[in-house]
């Protein structure tokens, strides 16, 4: 337990950004899921339309601050990497 006021007031301030960043990381997780499934399965460049709704997911996370924007960038990276790789695979 907190033993001071500043380090009760941090643990009240930690919970609630916690609180308020869980449904944002947990929507994230569940795009980057379904992107990356989406890119597996599709042909051709079907693929390029699905990263545009995992793009946007993952932008509003970092702009956000629940994920850092060279986290978001490396995300991104490998996703438009799959799919690239899915369309001169056809």
């Amino acid at each position: 337990m907190a033993n001071t006021k500043s380090a009760e007031k941090r643990n009240r301030q930690s919970e609630k950004r916690r609180v308020s960043n869980r449904p944002v990381k947990s929507r994230l997780k569940s795009t980057l899921k379904t992107s990356r499934a989406a890119v597996k399965e599709t042909k051709g460049d079907a693929a390029n339309a699905i990263l545009a709704g995992g793009f946007s997911e993952i932008d509003k996370a970092a702009k956000k601050g629940v994920i850092k924007k060279n986290t978001a960038n490396r995300y991104k990276s490998r996703l438009a990497k799959a799919a690239k790789d899915k369309a001169a695979a056809k």
